[in-house]
């Protein structure tokens, strides 16, 4: 590995020791209870140690570090907000955008697919019978088995209403038709949260399935060769007359666009938070540039236009942040806005984190541009971060409307 990549591991280490080394206006530490400072010094100490070390080669080799998730699940991270009954760590959405956020400063591709996991195990834990509860959790939770949510496909993104994988019921059976685009982990997981239409047009005809690796007639397209988020796959998720017990069902026939819409309020606050961790090790490395660089016989630091930019940079950051953890405490409290809270956050943290990380590199010049520095591999990975969970585009639609019609 080259000597530049040892930045990564070095910047993930200064935000697990805490305040030491790190501007108390950019702590991310600040405000929280001492409970939440243990689970955040918890998630930072796991990104140092366990993932920054690894973060380039699982990026440059594709590699979906299994192994390294099971180790966090045993820390509690692999059903963060699901009920402890079935295995869960039953924190509150704040909780989980913090521990998210650290995570993302070692690895943010594996941290993003995490959180994706996470939103499944709670939508099965939310509104799964008790005998679904008890059957899918526990392995999914520990992290035994992993998860995938399939709702976009090739003919329907944004308009996810629109979506056409069919479930025609044949007794105690559904059998499904149709494809799924740009599922995160398909192929490697074992668990695939299916939205389906179960009825006509429009979102009051979708269901939701739980489909099991192993069932005939569930088939994967190629692993999809991605700008980044390379330490997970992704792929094309394909049923032909796939047959699924009428048991797999989340909730009633009908229900199924509700469910991944709630889904997505909180992973939509999830992918926010992996953003901020993105960005905040982003300054953390341009900081780290601007002092040990020189340029015109002195540090790039002591140019007053970097300085101005650093300054932007953390700003931003601190704006999302807060912004992240309103809409996270909105979500928990189940407030009327939340829903729009969420889009606001996402929108704002996945723009704002992007440009900070963008301009660490431009910072970084030249080098900011080769592989063997952490930066661009920041770039890479959070890039995707403004267009899955929702559009930004639909972040502004749906607080649009809400403004409109309120």
């Amino acid at each position: 590995m080259a000597m530049a990549w040892r930045a990564a591991p070095r910047v993930a280490a200064r935000l697990a020791l805490g305040r030491r080394g790190i501007a108390s206006c950019i702590d991310p530490s600040v405000g929280l209870t001492e409970d939440q400072k243990e689970f955040q010094k918890v998630a930072l100490d796991f990104a140092a140690k366990e993932m920054a070390p690894y973060m380039a080669e699982w990026d440059e080799k594709e590699i979906f570090p299994v192994e390294t998730m099971r180790k966090a699940a045993q820390l509690g991270f692999g059903g963060i907000y699901v009920k402890p009954d079935v295995g869960g760590s039953g924190l509150s959405r704040l909780d989980t955008s913090i521990i998210f956020e650290a995570l993302s400063t070692g690895c943010t591709s594996t941290t993003a697919y995490m959180s994706i996991h996470n939103m499944c195990v709670w939508m099965i834990d939310t509104f799964g019978s008790e005998e679904q509860r008890r059957r899918f959790c526990p392995s999914l939770c520990s992290m035994e088995k992993f998860a995938s949510y399939c709702l976009t496909e090739p003919g329907s993104g944004s308009d996810a209403a629109s979506l056409l994988t069919s479930a025609q019921r044949k007794g105690d059976t559904y059998v499904l038709n149709g494809s799924k685009a740009f599922i995160s982990g398909g192929g490697d997981t074992d668990v695939y949260v299916v939205m389906c239409r179960t009825g006509g047009p429009g979102p009051k005809g979708i269901s939701c399935l739980v489909v099991e690796k192993g069932t005939p007639g569930l088939s994967f397209g190629k692993k999809e060769r991605k700008v980044g988020w390379n330490s997970q796959p992704t792929r094309a998720v394909i049923f032909e007359d796939c047959a699924v017990p009428v048991g797999n069902r989340l909730g009633a026939e009908g229900q199924g666009f509700s469910i991944a819409m709630q889904g997505l309020n909180g992973g939509r606050i999830n992918i926010a938070s992996c953003s901020l961790g993105a960005a905040h090790a982003s300054v953390l490395l341009a900081q780290e540039h601007l002092t040990v660089r020189k340029q015109f016989g002195e540090p790039l630091a002591n140019n007053q236009y970097l300085q101005f930019g650093l300054a932007e940079m953390a700003t931003r950051l601190v704006a999302a942040r807060l912004l992240v953890r309103h809409a996270a405490r909105a979500l928990q409290d189940g407030r009327e806005d939340a829903a729009v809270l969420c889009s606001m956050a996402k929108l704002f943290a996945t723009d704002e984190c992007f440009l900070i990380c963008n301009q660490a590199l431009q910072m970084h010049g030249g080098y900011g541009y080769l592989k063997d520095y952490a930066v661009q591999q920041f770039v890479r990975d959070i890039r995707v971060h403004q267009i899955l969970e929702g559009t930004n585009e639909v972040m502004r639609m749906i607080v649009a409307r809400s403004l409109l019609q309120g």
